[in-house]
């Protein structure tokens, strides 16, 4: 199947204790209450397919797209079983729970999955002094064991304090949380593994305290913590300014800032593209597609080149 346009995707809701309203207020999403906390925006993971919503395969969902359809994505190139990535909005009305991630080969030894998780975060909203988990302070595995055991939290948890605009990149392995009054967009693994460290005691609606998975985020945690250094990789392509966040095994992901006209090849198998503010039109084979915040889209194998024109802020990623 030849695809030369955007592929517009629309987002899954998922509700969580720790949820808000802000997916409706700021980017105008139909939440179902007021504890939605992920948007699920390019995903073609089994626990909230994002369903296409244009072309030839309208009311599809990008795992079809995926499995029947591989060229759009160049899949026989990559030798991938499974859609990789995965793309999320968090509203976080109140502290995550701390967590851990596997990676891969625990991923798949352990629980069958295809995949573990290593994400990024691009913080597009936080309250004045919000601050985030990234990390711990334990310096051996013995260390890590004994005050997870003892809950000695405030010892063992590294917190830092973010602003809009910040980029947090969390591999596989990295003991995590983000709090209350912080807004991201998430780019990761096509993965829903996640290993519930500690949950500040709080009860469902049911009363009763979320599982923790405790031996298995001592088995999978990184120690002791390492931090990675920002990318600084800035290039100027017509009216837009591109900033390399990150780039690692599983993915590349960067901020696009256009200020008027841009022409642009695509080079990569695919692209992935979420508008984070502002409007646009991106033109494909002569064709105008108006984008606009809270819009997310996939730039298919079939397009070769497209032209951007408009005022809006973008992070694109691809494998």
């Amino acid at each position: 199947m030849i695809y030369n346009e955007p592929i517009f995707l629309q987002p899954v809701l998922q509700e969580r204790i720790w949820g808000g309203s802000k997916l409706k207020t700021d980017y105008n999403y139909d939440i179902p209450s007021n504890q939605t906390g992920e948007a699920w925006v390019i995903s073609a993971h089994p626990n909230g397919p994002s369903v296409i919503e244009n072309g030839p395969l309208q009311g599809q969902t990008l795992a079809d797209a995926w499995n029947e359809h591989g060229e759009l994505f160049n899949k026989a190139a990559d030798n991938l079983e499974a859609y990789p990535l995965l793309v999320k909005l968090l509203d976080a009305n109140a502290d995550l729970s701390v967590q851990v991630h596997p990676d891969d080969a625990y991923a798949r030894e352990v629980e069958g999955q295809p995949y573990g998780k290593t994400e990024c975060w691009y913080v597009l909203d936080a309250e004045p002094g919000a601050e985030l988990v990234l990390g711990h302070h334990a310096s051996n595995d013995e260390e890590l064991k004994q005050m997870i055991d003892s809950g000695e939290w405030d010892k063992l948890l590294r917190r830092i304090k973010v602003e809009p605009g910040d980029f947090v990149y969390v591999p596989s392995g990295t003991i995590h949380a983000i709090g209350k009054g912080i807004v991201i967009l998430e780019t990761q693994q096509s993965s829903d593994i996640t290993y519930r460290v500690y949950d500040y005691d709080r009860m469902d609606a049911e009363g009763r305290k979320r599982e923790l998975h405790l031996e298995k985020a001592k088995e999978v945690t990184s120690v002791p913590h390492r931090d990675f250094p920002s990318m600084s990789e800035e290039v100027v392509t017509g009216d837009m300014n591109i900033k390399k966040l990150v780039e690692n095994d599983y993915f590349a992901v960067s901020h696009w800032n256009l200020d008027g006209h841009a022409h642009v090849e695509l080079t990569e198998d695919f692209l992935q593209v979420s508008v984070i503010t502002g409007s646009a039109e991106i033109t494909v084979d002569g064709q105008a597609y108006p984008i606009e915040k809270g819009n997310h889209f996939i730039l298919p194998n079939g397009v070769k080149e497209y032209e951007l024109n408009g005022e809006a802020e973008l992070i694109v990623s691809h494998v």
